[in-house]
């Protein structure tokens, strides 16, 4: 209320401010002025009533400028002229004269004025509580009761003289004094006729002066008028907006009832979205100060939707590129227009921060109506700030709310950068004042396992800096370069990736700060080789982009990279190398290459090309020594090299000498074969070019390798600083990757030059010795191991390099080395197995190897034996007597279809005293394929000319992608996929420890982001489709020929097992690439609908584009059509999956039905191995669990499905042989019953928990539904714990348990209530579900007595909860009993402890002799003891009788 005078006050202050006499206008307003005089003032005197009443009651009336005097205290004057009035001779005829008097006195203006103004005090007057300020004479009369309603109407009627006036001489407002008149009354005779009065004045006044009478009704009105004000200003505030802070004003002032509040904020809600911007905080700040607990989320959420920040402030007002000087001139005081809209929305987040701090349901209204919103399209800037607003002036607990809701809303996709990137750009004002909260959050984000959120973390960072000031880009670098420190190898990996792009994106703003990334320098050790790589790039490109102002970067950086050359240790010359190269590379950067623009620009200066050139010897110098190190700097310039951006001058000094020093170094003259010194016999092998024939070249392999066994390893070869340097074929695969690169760039991508190199032979030893590798000596058979390894990674490299060459004959060559690949391949896992301890050369050298693969030593069999302990203990756990599998069995995807033939092969070589070995557990020591050889998988038949000695065609052959190729191929691009293309955006945070062996040998796949691999794999799906196709063909026919059934004499085994490999393998690519999170992001959505496209038109070619959902229905359709000749069981469950991913693409439910079909059809389905047997194993039961679960998870009614495989499958199970399966269902065998089990027992369970839990306001309809999904989900649970009579191995038993007590804990809590509300209605349906349960709790019953008779610890932890859970329903059924007034039908029985087949324990019957072996009826009472002492654990097996709550719980008909 004080905040209404003041305001009041303030606002005639404005009006005076232009007035000639203001200075004595605003004198009038206090108590003691000084007196002033003039010619023409003096008192006023005549004989009316009004003047010589008041005059003899102690007012003097002055004439002109001069203020009325009053000679007593306002308390007596009042009095005094009141008993003058009634006292009166004429009263009440005189109140008529007086009020005449007045009219006829104010008729002057200035007089009129005086009345208004407060009275002055005259000099002898005495005041009895010595108050400086009088009110004006007219309010002095107000306080009169018998003149009030007179006075009233006199002003009134006077106000219309003044409306339309303009600003007067003396700059008062004469409207607005005389309505102050009506303020803080003591008492109001009439308030109805005041209220009336003055809402017909607002309704013909003009629109200032409805502004000041409506702000001034809170201090005129009586408490009694509230509602009825309130009621007219909410209609009036529909009808006029530009009277809508005013209205709003005085109604945060009036004390209105609930239900009007609320339809007030209804109209007010209404009309938001037509407010002005100017207006909008007092609209949010009177909504939100409305609010009560129990309306607060229907109001915040209606709020939230109401507010449009989208169309408040211009995107032009905060360009990217926000200048400094512009940046600080906005932040401070400004009066253009754009900043007042600035200002507006800032002052409207004030409102909602104090709100939200002082009101804690308001700040958990805001968090839940954020919380409901469930798609991105209705998310709003809004809400990005309130959540800021939040986290600001939130404790830690609601803090840790906001992050988590925060995480939510990325995860889900529903707030993502273009959210972020509008409230940064549109609202920077407000985003600024809580950049505290931003910094925490993109911490938070940023420490995320998930990667979206992790994304959305460094986009804040990135933001931030980017538009902020810099006191905030220093604190964003410092958040930067504490994650870099922190040991996370994802947190270090994202920051180095958002320091990356600001250095390349704002490399002028981020010179500043290089000093502190340049600290990262002292945190090296813990930084894996391609973080040091993007560590020395931005410190490169901070320390050379800035000319001579970077320089003590570049000398900080040049001690640090000689130390680590220098170093022994080859982790730190690794750092060495890899840091050198990083900084030549800047160094040389050739910016026109890229960028147009900048083609004017100089080439690189003397001076750096001079420190380029010494940096690269000193590289060269400290790594010759050693062949990895070596290796190592031709690995990473090959990097450099191929990015194609160096410098002419850079760039040809690198290629000057390759060539030359490369076939000095590795290349010889094919010269006849002679005897040779050799640990071997030399032989050069695999020559495509001509046979026999001399003069040509050779890879001098075996000589080098020969010669280098003797030399040390990495460090002790660099001690020796040996003058000569160190050739060995360990870097012969590095050398030529270098060496290719460099002819590329010189010669446009052509090849021509080396082209020889593709089809020379090498120099190896006779391949036949594999065959008797046994009886070698150890060090031949590790120099024979260590050849076929550099054989291996030779061709690799070579097949990298030629892989795109458009020559047909070059296509030949390489589809030769592939086959040549795959037949070392088998090759070299015989070697291993005969060559105990070995260890092989390294390939991938910029990562510690930390777990070399174990050695297959001659006690291999009894680390297997300990394997088949395990497997029988498993075996007999599952009741299955044929399922264990041998320990060679690997999770590699091609051999997941061989599961039997492995395991076969297996137990033959362990006969035999060999072990299987698993290639790929060696990849580490293989090159990486480039991305580029997956083109091969386009090639169709390829016709290779052989040419006779004078080069002329002598025959020509046909080569084409076999399969072992293909699975060669697939295998490695399905590694690739898993790598790169995460499928459930989240990952594994590691501290201290660089992610190793899972990175080696994807060195270059990691310089590709997830999009262009995902762009890539897109373009492959044409091939892959056409190898799909022809592999469903290949089953197809076989399956045709034979009647559907393999030919097992017919069949040719190794291709059958290796085209379901393919199969396998291809439909693993489909589903990785079409499961990756990342089509999720709005920006991919063109991707997805191309990927989809190309698969879509395998099946019907379309000239138009098709929306999504029709691409997801063809797509589909076309995936579908393979599950007719799927070979195996691990396809079936890739095909499932790869369909259920496709599903998920599109919003329609009608996909969920041919999912579960397709499912069913493959549990049908008889899975044989070509060689005649069943499908078994591990990997065969993990997929069987996968489809049911599918199966179960997409059916239309789980319960029934259930009861179809236990009532149907299961007994056909039992009438079968030992070995047989069921007819039904062929895959549900004695060997696969446990899962089988384990998943209907599961999902039953997750089937009745979805149950709604029954309500007294449900309908008989609902009840009856409710009752027959329980009577099926009793039923089914009935057969199932059954079937423990039957299988009772230990696995089944804990199953049972275990979910058994789950099942009685839902029935308990969504059954009973059920029961309830329908045992009057539902008698019948009621009792005969409780008999069937009873059936099942008295075999659980039976089961906690079996599992303490055996005293197994794993099943009798299952028991107390489970016996718990028994005693409650009881008590439970007793309650639903008594609640229907049928008590009488409850009783309660002792139970005999039983064993799982039905038969008395023993120790029971030594304790029934004594009381009695028949059940008897206990008293109520007494059997409540008997349950308190069971719960309470006092009750023993021999001593008491436990009892079955279904045994306890008869229920009959009292009729």
């Amino acid at each position: 209320m004080v905040a209404k005078r003041k305001l009041s006050k303030s606002a005639d202050d404005r009006d005076e401010a232009n007035a000639k006499d203001i200075s004595r206008a605003k004198k009038s307003k206090i108590g003691v002025r000084k007196r002033t005089t003039s010619a023409h003032e003096g008192e006023v005197d005549d004989d009316t009533v009004f003047v010589q009443s008041l005059k003899s009651a102690g007012v003097i009336l002055k004439y002109g400028n001069q203020p009325n005097k009053l000679t007593l205290d306002q308390a007596v004057f009042q009095k005094k002229l009141y008993q003058a009035l009634r006292k009166h001779p004429r009263y009440p005829n005189v109140m008529q004269e007086f009020i005449s008097g007045l009219e006829a006195h104010i008729e002057d203006r200035d007089k009129f004025r005086n009345c208004l103004l407060p009275c002055g005090q005259s000099q002898e007057g005495e005041s009895s509580n010595n108050v400086n300020y009088q009110e004006s004479l007219l309010k002095l009369l107000l306080g009169i009761e018998i003149l009030q309603s007179p006075v009233m109407n006199t002003l009134f009627e006077k106000i219309p003289e003044f409306m339309y006036d303009g600003v007067p001489e003396d700059g008062i407002n004469m409207p607005r004094l005389i309505i102050h008149q009506f303020k803080w009354l003591d008492r109001i005779i009439d308030s109805k006729d005041l209220t009336s009065k003055i809402m017909q004045l607002i309704s013909v006044a003009p629109l200032e002066i409805q502004r000041d009478i409506i702000t001034s009704l809170p201090e005129i009105l009586e408490d009694a008028q509230h509602n009825e004000i309130a009621k007219e200003l909410n209609s009036l505030l529909q009808q006029n907006t530009q009277l809508t802070v005013p209205i709003l004003d005085a109604l945060s002032s009036l004390n209105l009832c609930a239900e009007l509040l609320v339809e007030v904020r209804h109209s007010v809600m209404s009309t938001l979205s037509a407010v002005k911007l100017d207006d909008l905080p007092v609209v949010v700040k009177f909504i939100l100060h409305s609010i009560t607990a129990a309306d607060a989320v229907e109001v915040i959420t209606e709020l939230r939707k109401n507010l449009e920040l989208e169309s408040c402030v211009l995107p032009s007002q905060l360009p990217a590129n926000w200048d400094k000087q512009k940046q600080k001139n906005a932040m401070g005081a400004s009066v253009n227009q754009e900043n007042s809209g600035h200002d507006c929305v800032a002052i409207m987040f004030d409102v909602i921060k104090a709100a939200v701090r002082f009101q804690k349901a308001t700040a958990e209204a805001w968090i839940k109506a954020i919380e409901i919103v469930d798609s991105a399209a209705e998310h709003k800037v809004i809400d990005l700030l309130v959540l800021l607003i939040l986290h600001t002036a939130s404790t830690s607990n609601s803090k840790k709310q906001v992050e988590k809701l925060l995480r939510s809303k990325i995860r889900l996709g529903y707030v993502g950068d273009q959210l972020l990137q509008v409230a940064f750009r549109s609202h920077a004002l407000v985003v600024r004042e809580y950049f505290p909260s931003v910094l925490s959050l993109a911490q938070t984000l940023l420490r995320s396992p998930d990667v979206s959120v992790v994304s959305f973390g460094s986009q804040m960072y990135k933001y931030a800096f980017m538009i902020f000031d810099s006191y905030c880009q220093q604190e964003v670098v410092g958040a930067l370069v504490t994650h870099v420190c922190s040991g996370f190898t994802a947190e270090v990996d994202i920051s180095l990736d958002v320091l990356i792009d600001l250095v390349s994106q704002n490399s002028s703003a981020m010179a500043v700060y290089a000093i502190f990334v340049k600290g990262i320098l002292d945190y090296m050790d813990n930084l894996s080789p391609q973080q040091i790589r993007k560590l020395f790039f931005v410190l490169s490109t901070l320390a050379f982009s800035r000319g001579q102002d970077g320089s003590h970067i570049q000398d900080d950086m040049h001690i640090v990279i000689r130390k680590q050359l220098s170093s022994t240790i080859s982790k730190y010359k690794r750092i060495g190398i890899i840091g050198a190269v990083m900084m030549v590379g800047c160094m040389a950067y050739d910016s026109s290459k890229f960028e147009p623009s900048s083609s004017h620009l100089p080439s690189m200066s003397k001076e750096s090309f001079r420190q380029a050139t010494a940096l690269l010897e000193l590289v060269r110098t400290c790594s010759e020594h050693s062949p990895e190190a070596a290796a190592l700097y031709y690995d990473e310039l090959a990097n450099l090299v191929q990015k194609g951006n160096l410098d002419p001058q850079v760039q040809e000094l690198i290629g000057r000498s390759v060539l030359d020093d490369f076939q000095e170094d590795f290349v010889v003259d094919l010269l006849p074969e002679a005897d040779s010194k050799h640990l071997l016999p030399l032989k050069s092998m695999f020559n495509l070019d001509e046979e026999d024939s001399e003069g040509g070249i050779v890879i001098n392999l075996l000589p080098l390798l020969s010669n280098s066994m003797t030399s040390t390893g990495f460090e002790n070869a660099a001690g020796k600083q040996r003058v000569k340097k160190c050739i060995s074929p360990v870097s012969l695969a590095s050398f030529f990757r270098l060496l290719r690169f460099c002819e590329e760039v010189q010669h446009n991508g052509n090849l021509e030059e080396i082209d020889a190199l593709l089809g020379c032979p090498l120099y190896m030893t006779n391949l036949e010795l594999v065959e008797k590798v046994e009886s070698l000596s150890k060090q031949e058979r590790e120099l024979l191991c260590s050849l076929l390894f550099h054989t291996l990674n030779w061709f690799r490299e070579v097949v990298n390099a030629f892989c795109k060459q458009q020559d047909t004959e070059m296509k030949g060559k390489v589809l030769l080395r592939l086959q040549n690949i795959t037949h070392l391949q088998v090759l070299l896992e015989k070697c291993i197995a005969a060559t105990p301890g070995y260890v092989p050369p390294l390939a991938n050298f910029d990562l510690e190897i930390t777990e070399v693969p174990l050695n297959v030593a001659p006690a291999a069999p009894a680390k297997k034996g300990k394997k088949d302990q395990k497997s029988k203990k498993k075996q007999k756990s599952e009741g299955n007597k044929n399922s264990s599998t041998d320990s060679s069995q690997t999770e590699d995807p091609a051999e997941e279809s061989q599961v039997q033939s492995e395991s076969t092969q297996g137990k033959e070589n362990t006969e035999e005293g060999k072990v299987f070995v698993n290639l790929p557990n060696y990849r580490a020591y293989f090159r990486e394929l480039d991305t580029d050889v997956f083109f091969v998988l386009q090639c169709g038949l390829v016709t290779k000319s052989l040419l006779d000695t004078e080069l002329h065609t002598k025959a020509t052959e046909v080569v084409q992608l076999g399969s072992a190729e293909l699975v060669f191929l697939l295998e490695d691009l399905s590694r690739k996929l898993d790598y790169m293309l995460v499928a459930n955006a989240t990952k594994k945070m590691l501290f201290l420890k660089v992610k190793g062996d899972r990175d080696v040998g994807f060195s270059h796949l990691r310089q590709m982001t997830s999009q262009a691999l995902a762009q890539f794999a897109v373009e492959l799906l044409n091939p892959l489709c056409n190898h799909l196709e022809n592999a469903h063909n290949y089953f197809q026919v076989m399956i045709a020929e034979n009647n559907g059934v393999v030919d097992v004499l017919g069949a040719d085994v190794k291709e059958h097992q290796r085209m379901a490999a393919c199969y396998q393998l291809l439909l693993q690519v489909l589903n990785t690439l079409f499961a990756w999170c990342g089509f999720a992001q709005h920006g991919n959505r063109k991707l997805l609908k191309l990927a989809l496209g190309v698969l879509a038109n395998r099946l019907k070619t379309g000239d138009g584009e098709f929306e999504l959902e029709e691409l997801v229905r063809q797509t589909f359709r076309y995936l579908q059509n393979f599950h007719s000749s799927i070979p195996c069981c691990a396809p079936a469950v890739t095909l499932t999956q790869l369909l259920i991913v496709i599903a998920e693409k599109s919003l329609d439910n009608q996909y969920k039905e041919k999912i579960a079909s397709i499912a069913r059809g493959f549990l049908c389905q008889s899975w044989v191995l070509p060689s005649g047997e069943k499908e078994k194993g591990n990997k065969y039961n993990e997929a069987l669990e996968i489809l049911l679960c599918i199966y179960l998870k997409h059916a239309d009614d789980v319960l029934k499905s259930v009861e179809e495989i236990a009532g149907v499958g299961i007994p056909e199970l039992l009438n079968s042989t030992k070995d047989g399966s069921s007819n039904t269902f062929p895959t549900l065998s004695r060997q696969t019953f446990l899962v089988f089990y384990r998943v209907m027992m599961r999902e039953l369970d997750k089937s009745v928990k979805s149950i709604p839990a029954g309500m007294q306001s449900d309908s008989t309809e609902v009840q009856i539904e409710k009752l027959l999904r329980w009577n099926v989900a009793v039923r089914d649970f009935h057969i199932l714990v059954n079937l423990v009579k039957v299988f009772d191995s230990r696995p089944v038993l804990g199953v049972c348990l275990k979910h058994g007590r789950l099942f009685i804990e839902s029935f308990l809590k969504q059954g009973m209530p059920l029961l309830d509300y329908s045992f009057k209605k539902h008698r019948e349906d009621v009792q005969s579900l409780l008999k069937t349960l009873q059936l099942s709790t008295r075999q659980l019953h039976h089961m906690c007595g079996h599992t303490k008779l055996n005293q197994d610890t794993n099943l009798t932890n299952h028991v107390p909860l489970l016996k718990k859970l028994l005693e409650l329903f009881v008590y439970r059924v007793k309650a639903m009993l008594t609640i229907n007034k049928c008590q009488e039908a409850f009783w309660l029985g002792n139970l005999k402890n039983r064993d799982l087949q039905g038969e008395e324990i023993l120790s029971q019957a030594s304790q029934q002799e004594s009381g009695g072996d028949e059940e008897s009826e206990l008293p109520e009472d007494d059997a409540e003891e008997e349950i308190e002492e069971e719960l309470d654990g006092c009750e023993s097996d021999t001593r008491k009788a436990t009892r079955d709550d279904e045994d306890s719980t008869e229920c009959s008909d009292s009729d």
